[in-house]
Formats: structure tokens, C-alpha cells, sequence
């Protein structure tokens, strides 16, 4: 048998051998779902043994962290807005760099005043996390969410369920601003944000094996030079914003300048600005639709 300390310490030996970059958090992540626990209970009960079971599923977890699948895909959950995803291969991992994206729509909403009842679009479901998370803190507004892929509309659902909001979101199949034309909503948006596939093809590849390996180039690759959708979104956004409606689109860390100038040169966007994150890297472009 072994104990909750020994577990940890073979698990975080076996991922120290192959290089992770956080062997101790992923086996305590990993310890936590298996027994339904938080990290506190590992350290307060850390000499109780687990069950033959436990042993099993655990080294089964580890096994698949050892051949690079992240451990968001293992535990099918991550974190975002204060709040559970599920996720599962097929579907990015919603990053904490997002939040920035999501807080900065919040914030314009909120300088806005009396509105309640945004219409908003994103184009990229995912997970869901945006869309989900928008219509979550924003209680009566109405969500379109785009994807071209079928199973990230699929986890959407799933997750728009589980948070309460299904009802104030429309889940669309299709290419960035087809469906959203389709619907007739030409003018009507209050709101569109976006986290838009934004890494060079040649960079795809390079990345971390876990990343590069097991979540989906679809949502990573944002052509040749990376700002493809960019292109797309910005020469196409005003079709569908009311005047005076937002724009937000997250960025890569050097993207953002290239992506202000694209809508300087537009003379349809006003009060343009680069928002960044507490380590003071640009995140995202937001911007105002002046028709």
C-alpha cells in the first residue's frame, strides 16, 4: 500500500525524470481528482493510504502526464473566470491570459452604464469559455457563439448547461461571420470579441509538445505570418457592430501594434488602445465602431 507522501514523491520523481515543468502541481492535481480532495487535505492526511483503486487510476493519470497530455485533458476541467470548464482533446485549454480579454469587455460594459442587454458574438467557441463566461457575469445578454468545429459547439453546450446559462446563448456552426449573416444580424451587435488563431504556421510545430501534440491546430494556427482571422475580423467586424459598439480581440505578445494599425487604416475604429496583462505584455485590442 502506499500513502498520500509516497504517491506524491513517485509520481514527482517519474516527472522530474522527463523534464515537466511542474512535476510537484501536476501530481498534486492529479492526487486531488482522483481522491476529490483539495491540495490542503494531501499535506493535513498526508500518511492515510489509498486504496488499491486509488493506486491504479493515479499511476494511470501520470502515465498519460509522462507521455505529454495536459493535465487539464486528464481531469477534463479548467479554470477560468472563477469558474469550472469542461474540456476534453478537441478543444483549446482556456488560458488565464483570456481573462484579460473577458475582464476588459466587463470593464467597457460597466463604463456604459444603464445597458443590460447586450447582444454580443464570438466568433471561436472553444470550450465555451468566453461565451460562457460573458453570459454568466453579463445576466442579460444574449450570446452568439461561432466555431467551424462540431465538437467545440458540442463542449460549448455542455458547458453553457452546466453554468445555467443555455437559454441566452445561440451556439453557430460555420466560419467566423457566415452564420452570423446568416442570422440576420447585420448592425445588431453590441459587442463582438474573439480569441482568433493567431501563431505562424512555421511556429506551430515548435511549440511545447503537450500544446503542438494534443490541442487542436485548428485553433492555433493563424496562417503564414499569424494574422489571418485578424484580416478577416477587422475588414468584416463594422458589417455587424452597432455604431458605437466593441470590438476586443485578444492578441499574441507582439501582435498588438500591427493589429491597431490594421484598424487605424480602416477609418472605422475609434478610441483604440492595447490593453496588457499584470506582466505588462499586450493582450489584448479593443476598440469602438464609429459609422
Amino acid at each position: 500500500m502506499l500513502c498520500i507522501q509516497d504517491a506524491l514523491r513517485e509520481a514527482v520523481k517519474k516527472l522530474e525524470m522527463r523534464e515537466m515543468m511542474t512535476p510537484l502541481l501536476d501530481a498534486e492535481v492529479l492526487l486531488c481528482h482522483v481522491l476529490s480532495m483539495d491540495r490542503l487535505f494531501l499535506y493535513v492526511y498526508r500518511d492515510r493510504e489509498l486504496t488499491e483503486d486509488q493506486i491504479q487510476i493515479y499511476r494511470s493519470m501520470i502515465a498519460k502526464r509522462l507521455q505529454g497530455v495536459p493535465v487539464q485533458y486528464i481531469v477534463n476541467k479548467q479554470e477560468f473566470m472563477g469558474l469550472d470548464f469542461y474540456v476534453e482533446e478537441g478543444v483549446l485549454i482556456p488560458r488565464p491570459d483570456t481573462e484579460i480579454l473577458v475582464e476588459s469587455v466587463l470593464e467597457w460594459t460597466k463604463e456604459k452604464g444603464d445597458q443590460q442587454d447586450w447582444v454580443i458574438a464570438d466568433l471561436g467557441t472553444g470550450s465555451g469559455a468566453i461565451t460562457v463566461s460573458l453570459a454568466h457575469y453579463l445576466q442579460k445578454s444574449h450570446v452568439y457563439s461561432v466555431d467551424i468545429s462540431p465538437k467545440a459547439l458540442s463542449i460549448g453546450r455542455k458547458n453553457a448547461k452546466d453554468h445555467g446559462v443555455a437559454e441566452r446563448i445561440e451556439f453557430l456552426h460555420g466560419n467566423l461571420f457566415e452564420p452570423l449573416r446568416r442570422k440576420g444580424l447585420e448592425n445588431k451587435l453590441d459587442i463582438l470579441v474573439s480569441n482568433p488563431p493567431y501563431i505562424p504556421k512555421a511556429e506551430v510545430n515548435r511549440l511545447q509538445t503537450e500544446v503542438a501534440k494534443y490541442e487542436p491546430i485548428l485553433a492555433l494556427d493563424g496562417g503564414e505570418d499569424g494574422f489571418d482571422f485578424y484580416r478577416r475580423i477587422v475588414d468584416e467586424a463594422y458589417v455587424f457592430l452597432k455604431n458605437g459598439g466593441l470590438i476586443a480581440l485578444e492578441v499574441g505578445h507582439d501582435q498588438g501594434e500591427f493589429i491597431k494599425k490594421m484598424m487605424e487604416s480602416k477609418n472605422i475604429y475609434a478610441s483604440i488602445r492595447k490593453v496588457k496583462d499584470l506582466s505588462n505584455i499586450e493582450r489584448v485590442v479593443v476598440a469602438i465602431i464609429k459609422k
